[in-house]
């Protein structure tokens, strides 16, 4: 339960903590803290609010990443949480933590390109195989096991694999 004593910086604190622990459900090896959809957390008379942005319009892992947020906050005794929406700025793949790009290799998903990467510049994508390294790979398909996903083979080890796609 909520104590009057804890500061509000102790209690958003808590609260951010409990909303950061929620998995993507379509990539369960990261949080959405990882993934950069958690934005903020806001806390006031008594009152948690969290603030997500989607991965792109039309995700269909929002509405249980919500439900995931406020199971989360009620039971570290936060009650009647509130989830928001935030479309704007639009999420982009710069917010995803390098831990969260790390998890996503271990997992065996080529992680996001930075924003400062040939393709940024030149339109041009160099994928490193998730599996052996190797950047001889090729694009299969632009759509993956997910929308946020394009389907990639590696040329060396013959591997396929998912992209994270660049947003």
């Amino acid at each position: 339960m909520v104590s009057v004593l804890e500061s509000n910086a102790e209690l958003r604190r808590r609260a951010w903590n409990a909303a950061a622990s929620v998995v993507d459900p379509e990539i369960p090896v990261l949080t959405i803290a990882d993934l950069g959809v958690l934005r903020d957390v806001s806390v006031n008379e008594g009152g948690v609010e969290v603030a997500i942005t989607p991965t792109y319009s039309g995700c269909p892992a929002m509405n249980m990443i919500a439900l995931e947020i406020e199971l989360a906050l009620e039971k570290e005794g936060f009650p009647r949480p509130k989830v928001r929406t935030v479309l704007s700025p639009a999420w982009t793949t710069d917010w995803m933590s390098v831990e969260g790009r790390r998890k996503l290799r271990e997992y065996g998903i080529a992680p996001p390109l930075a924003s400062t990467s040939r393709r940024a510049l030149f339109g041009e994508q160099c994928v490193a195989c998730p599996q052996c390294g190797s950047e001889n790979t090729e694009l299969i398909s632009e759509f993956g096991s997910t929308s946020c996903k394009a389907l990639w083979r590696c040329r060396s080890c013959r591997e396929p694999f998912d992209y994270f796609k660049c947003h």
